[in-house]
């Protein structure tokens, strides 16, 4: 690759004027490796504001007219576009550099440069020519321009030359590394253009033979999101097993099967993050990965084969970032977050970034009340060689009256959801939950092509509850309920280590990975579990009082009820030639589950003895292909198993089942479009089947779970100023191979698998209202539709489809301390419309989230 200066301070990247369409991809980061500094790692997007097909160049003309132009003063962003319009100037810039930036704007008669040169006042910015009539932005705090710098008043007219692979063009790292900043974002910013792969490493998304979103910390900011739930409601292949504030916790539908919240990742290490709301507050990154990940990133906890969920935390940017936020949530929810981070060192090596949050008061559910509180802190550090990262982060959780959920007795039809912020739990109810997590990281290379890395976690969790189940006992709402009394103790710890290497064998380069990793977990409880019945009925509408029983814990002496260990060894070689245009991987993963549960009844003479257990390896091949006809369009395909641990029942303390084995059988194509991304994937995936039994609450495998699919996915930004993000998902579920009994010979092959919409449809956009109205106003909107579902396997019982409707508004400006503000208001449920979430898990069911207004400052210092 080539570079402007000894020290490597620069990485290249390329430039490409189509018709006056220009694709511009700029370098996130400095080589770490060669102890050069990193300029700001992170990336919002590559904004490019092409001038007309055929249009003069008037950058390099010396004898070019002045131009009246009107800029208003305001928000850096739209100012340069309206300036790219007004002047034909051609911008191609990295929006982490304008994201925050205000300009005095520009008023009168200009030339080019000079108009460019009065809108950057007051910014730090830069520019320099990209081209014969395309300019790009820099930052000369962090870009050394050859022996100088440039300034406003002039500019450096040396073209960048065009070297090196489409990795380090759109910024991503080396491939045989991780640890840092993820690849930077792809036009709009709201997704990344690459992701973490596990044992593959970082990979363009455009270049993978999967189906992978990442989900950007800007779009979590200007979403306003609170929880994990928030931020997948974006794609279309996920839905929530429930609401935030289930006392279940969070779970997730990925293409029509269960992931719970244990098999969320963190920074690449599963079974770890709090069990009922998974951190966010912290997140850089939301990664979706589509079907099984066994051999990618090793088995979950509870396994899972309709896809997987890392969070990517974040990291220090160069630039120091203090930022406070106080917000509020209806009805009566006031917090606060506060981001810092910095960087030390001669090179900047070592960084800190510090999370925190608070937040009290009622719900948007009436009477329901929480008190959240977060905080983290990131230190990582990057040198010639090693790369390191550690994590810490604590959760603190107290719902009062959160909601349970819903089990509806066979026969009995499914009546409308009531007003979803009735409150239907009693006086009494809580939910209160401790979390701690660690995580390290670490990176050597050991030449520039081979890196070794080790990666270890933990995570201690206290649960203490009670809540309750409800039974739906007949079509006019009437319910009853059992009281739950629980706590609980999860201690985890997971670990990883392995080694990347890419090395070419005549024309064809292979990337070799190899990998180990082992999950150990404990659950014990305290005191024993109660089933306290209700003293009588309720209803869905008109909620009567029903005093929950009162209960006296029983102390059991923090008896184990159940341990896991998963072990696992990795390869696999990605071979392409081609210039990387002709890719295949092939690979395998061997995995060991081994699980037991015990007795831990009070005075049962087998307490603490095994009443079951489990211990199974298998061998999960993969098979992956990439083949790219234009530098554009990739067509890909899959076929991945995996080794699924035991199903396992969203009530507990059922008997323990055995691993079970899926599989994916997955073809696509992906087109880059430059502004616009879109995907297409057709694909099949089949596991047993886990239902719950509402009577008996008997949890077991019946046949098997056949879903096939067709997902189209579209993001970027498909005019300035116009963002636009989503798809739709078009689901067969269907059940096969299931159990005939003497009630039902007949079985239930071919019918609709519950809690599997055949449609789900999720699209978010954004508008930057003109200048002329607002300069820096925002408008925001989303529809999220899910297709009738049907609630049991006799397909007698159905949910209602449903729409729900988000809209918001965001405005920057600059504030009085000279650093922008940006002012946020969302409404979650616009048209506050009555619906049944889904078949949450198995036959539980879920209420839908109730109209939800959202305020927010965000103010940078």
């Amino acid at each position: 690759m080539t570079v402007q200066d000894p020290t490597n301070l620069v990485r290249r990247f390329k430039l490409a004027a189509l018709a006056g369409v220009s694709m511009a991809a700029m370098s996130g980061a400095g080589s770490a490796r060669e102890g050069g500094r990193l300029p700001p790692p992170v990336a919002e997007r590559i904004s490019i504001v092409p001038i007309s097909a055929g249009a003069a160049s008037p950058i390099l003309d010396a004898g070019a007219a002045r131009s009246r132009i009107s800029i208003p003063p305001g928000p850096l962003e739209p100012a340069l576009t309206a300036l790219a319009r007004q002047m034909q100037l051609k911008l191609a810039y990295n929006t982490t550099l304008t994201e925050n930036l205000v300009t005095p704007g520009a008023e009168g008669a200009y030339l080019p440069l000079e108009a460019l040169a009065r809108v950057l006042e007051g910014t730090g910015l830069v520019y320099r020519a990209a081209g014969a009539s395309t300019i790009t932005l820099v930052n000369p705090r962090y870009v050394q321009l050859g022996a100088s710098t440039a300034a406003p008043s002039g500019v450096l007219l040396d073209e960048l030359s065009v070297e090196g692979r489409r990795e380090a063009a759109a910024g991503l790292p080396p491939r045989t590394g991780t640890v840092g900043q993820p690849p930077v974002p792809y036009a709009g910013g709201q997704v990344g253009s690459g992701a973490r792969l596990g044992v593959l490493g970082n990979r363009d998304v455009f270049s993978t033979p999967f189906n992978v979103a990442g989900y950007t910390e800007k779009l979590i900011r200007d979403q306003q999101a609170q929880s994990l739930i928030d931020v997948v409601e974006n794609d279309p292949s996920v839905r929530p097993l429930g609401t935030l504030s289930d006392a279940y916790g969070s779970g997730f539908f990925i293409r029509g099967f269960p992931v719970l919240s244990a098999d969320v990742g963190f920074d690449g290490l599963f079974g770890i993050v709090d069990y009922r709301r998974p951190f966010v507050f912290n997140a850089e990154r939301v990664e979706v990965l589509k079907g099984p990940s066994t051999v990618i990133n090793g088995a979950s906890p509870n396994g899972n084969v309709g896809g997987s969920i890392n969070i990517i935390p974040k990291r220090a940017y160069d630039e120091p970032l203090t930022r406070i936020t106080p917000f509020f949530i209806s009805h009566g929810q006031f917090g606060t977050a506060v981001d810092v981070g910095r960087r030390f060192g001669e090179q900047k090596e070592w960084g800190i970034r510090a999370n925190g949050v608070f937040q009290k008061g009622e719900t948007a559910i009436d009477k329901e009340r929480l008190q959240l509180g977060f905080g983290s802190l990131a230190v990582d550090y990057r040198g010639s060689r090693f790369r390191m990262s550690a994590d810490l982060a604590y959760q603190d959780l107290d719902y009062s009256r959160n909601r349970g959920f819903l089990l509806v007795f066979p026969g009995v039809d499914i009546p409308r959801a009531p007003k979803l912020s009735t409150n239907l739990e009693q006086r009494g109810q809580f939910t209160r939950d401790h979390s701690l997590l660690g995580a390290t990281r670490l990176e050597y290379d050991l030449t520039d092509n081979t890196t070794v890395y080790a990666a270890f976690g933990a995570n201690a969790y206290h649960g203490d509850a009670y809540t309750d189940f409800k039974y739906l006992v007949a079509p006019d709402g009437t319910f009853s309920n059992t009281f739950v009394r629980q706590r609980f103790d999860t201690l985890s710890y997971t670990a990883e280590t392995g080694v990347r290497s890419t090395f070419d064998t005549g024309p064809v380069r292979h990337t070799v990975s190899l990998a180990a990793t082992g999950y150990w977990t404990t659950q014990t409880f305290p005191v024993a579990v109660q089933f306290l019945p209700s003293p009588g009925l309720s209803n869905l509408y008109n909620p009567a009082v029903v005093p929950a029983p009162g209960f006296t814990d029983i102390n059991i002496g923090d008896a184990r009820y159940s341990s896991q260990v998963n072990r696992s060894i990795a390869f696999a070689d990605t071979i392409s030639s081609l210039d990387d245009r002709v890719q295949l991987t092939v690979g395998g993963r061997v995995q060991q589950f081994n699980g037991k549960y015990l007795d831990y009844t009070p005075g049962s003479p087998n307490f603490g003895l095994p009443t079951s257990s489990y211990d199974k390896s298998h061998v999960s091949p993969a098979v992956a292909f990439l083949v790219k006809p234009t530098e554009r369009l990739s067509l890909y395909g899959n076929y991945v198993e995996a080794l699924i641990a035991p199903p396992t029942s969203p009530v507990p303390f059922s008997a323990a089942l055995s691993p079970i084995v899926g599989d994916q059988k997955e073809v696509g194509l992906k087109y880059d479009f430059g502004p616009v991304g879109t995907s297409l994937s057709f694909f099949e995936i089949s596991r047993p089947n886990g239902v719950l039994n509402p009577v008996t609450l008997a949890f077991s495998n019946d046949g098997l779970q056949r879903n096939r699919g067709i997902e189209l996915n579209v993001f970027g930004e498909p005019a300035p100023g116009f963002r636009l993000l989503g798809g739709v998902t078009f689901l067969d579920g269907r059940l096969v191979r299931t159990v005939a009994t003497a009630a039902n010979p007949n079985a239930y092959d071919g019918n609709v698998a519950p809690g599997v919409p055949d449609v789900q449809l999720n699209l978010y956009g954004e508008y930057d209202l003109p200048p002329w109205l607002l300069p820096g106003l925002t408008a925001t909107g989303r529809v999220i539709y899910t297709a009738k579902q049907f609630y049991d396997q006799a397909n007698t019982q159905s949910i209602p489809d449903w729409t729900r409707v988000d809209a918001g508004l965001r405005y920057t400006f600059l504030g009085s301390w000279g650093k922008p503000v940006t002012l946020r208001a969302n409404v979650v449920n616009l048209l506050n419309a009555r619906y049944w979430n889904s078949t949450a898990y198995s036959g539980l069911l879920s209420l839908g989230t109730p109209r939800t207004y959202q305020l927010s400052a965000q103010l940078d210092f």
